[in-house]
C-alpha cells in the first residue's frame, strides 16, 4: 500500500480486508552520553515512523553495533533504555541482532498494524487545510551545543524532554480527529519532511516562521553559529525547492533546516477541525503543539516559508 514513491516514514502492506503492516527501521550513535537515555530516545525515534502512518507499534527487534569494551558495562542500559520506552509503547522486543562496530549505534526495527481505510501518508495534504506541529525543534542544534559543552541546563532539560517524548498521544489525537496527512520530523528537518509532503500531495505548503515552536535558547545557539553538519546537508538538498523570506531571521531558517532526533509530527488536517484537534492534544498534555501554516493549491514553489 506504501512504498518508495513517495518518501513516506514506513512501508505499509495489506494482509487482508481488515489489516495492514506497517515495519519501518531507524538506528544512529548516541546523541546524549547517558546510555540509558540514549536508548529511550532512538527507540522513541524508530516507534514514531509507526505513529506518523497512524498505526500501533506490535513488536521489535534491536540493532546494536558497539565497541567490545562497552559491551559489559554501557550496552545493558542502552538495551533497557530501549526496552521501557517500547513497553511504555504498548508493544515488545522481539529479538534484534548486534555486530562490533568502533562506536556505539543503536535502533529498532519496529512492526506495526493499521486497519488498510486507517492508514494515513504524507500524500494526503488537501488546499485549505491547516498545519500543526506537535514538538518544538531545536534538537540538532541542542547535540551540537552539548558536544562543545556549551549547553545550559533549561535548554538541555526541554531538549531531552522533547526526543524522550512518544508520538502515541499526538498520533491517536490525529487519528481520531480525521486528518488529511501525517510525517514525522526526524533527519531531513521541518523544510525537507514539508517539502516531501508537498511533494507527495502535489500541494504548495506555506510555513509561518514566528508560528514555529523552537526549544528555550536554541536561537541564541544557532546564532553562535552551533549548527550541526546534517544541517548543511539539508540546505543542500532543499536548494532551489523552498521559496525562503528574506525578512526571516538567520537563526530561525536555521532551525528550520536543523534536522531532528525523535522530533514531532507535522499535521495537515481540514481547518474546521484545527482548533478541536488543538485542543485534543492540550488535553493529551502536548504543551509544544502550534499552527505553523496552511496548504495551499500547487504553485511555482512547493514550500513557501513567510
Amino acid at each position: 500500500m506504501v512504498g518508495l514513491d513517495t518518501s513516506d516514514d514506513a512501508a505499509v502492506y495489506k494482509l487482508s480486508p481488515e489489516l495492514a503492516i506497517i515495519h519501518t527501521v531507524d538506528f544512529f550513535t548516541p546523541v546524549v552520553d547517558d546510555p540509558y537515555l540514549f536508548g529511550q530516545i532512538a527507540a522513541c525515534n524508530a516507534l514514531s515512523d509507526i505513529y506518523a502512518m497512524g498505526g500501533k507499534p506490535l513488536l521489535a527487534l534491536n540493532i546494536v553495533g558497539f565497541p567490545e569494551d562497552l559491551v559489559e558495562n554501557v550496552l545493558p542500559l542502552v538495551l533497557k533504555g530501549g526496552a521501557d520506552k517500547v513497553i511504555e509503547a504498548g508493544a515488545i522486543i522481539a529479538g534484534g541482532h548486534s555486530i562490533k562496530t568502533p562506536e556505539p549505534v543503536y535502533g529498532l526495527s519496529v512492526l506495526g498494524a493499521i486497519h488498510p481505510d486507517r492508514v494515513i501518508t504524507n500524500a494526503g495534504a488537501k488546499p485549505g487545510d491547516v498545519l500543526i506541529l506537535t514538538k518544538p525543534l531545536g534538537t540538532g542544534v541542542f547535540t551540537t551545543a552539548a558536544k562543545a559543552g556549551l549547553i545550559d541546563s533549561t535548554t538541555e532539560k526541554e531538549a531531552i524532554e522533547v526526543m524522550k517524548t512518544l508520538n502515541r498521544e499526538a498520533s491517536e489525537a490525529a487519528v481520531n480527529a480525521g486528518v488529511s496527512a501525517v510525517t514525522d520530523i526526524t533527519g531531513f528537518g521541518l523544510l525537507g519532511h514539508a517539502y516531501e509532503m508537498a511533494s507527495a500531495s502535489e500541494v504548495t505548503v506555506k510555513i509561518k516562521a514566528e508560528k514555529v515552536p523552537v526549544i528555550s535558547g536554541i536561537l541564541e545557539y544557532a546564532a553562535m553559529g552551533l549548527l550541526p553538519a546534517g544541517l548543511y546537508a539539508n540546505r543542500k538538498y532543499l536548494e532551489g525547492k523552498v521559496e525562503l523570506s528574506k525578512n526571516v531571521k538567520e537563526e530561525l531558517v536555521d532551525v528550520l533546516f536543523d534536522p531532528q532526533t525523535s522530533g514531532g509530527l507535522l499535521i495537515s488536517c481540514p481547518e474546521q477541525t484545527a482548533a478541536s484537534l488543538m485542543k485534543e492534544l492540550e488535553n493529551r498534555e502536548i504543551k509544544g503543539a502550534a499552527i505553523i501554516g496552511r496548504v495551499e493549491k500547487k504553485s511555482a514553489s512547493a514550500l513557501v516559508v513567510e
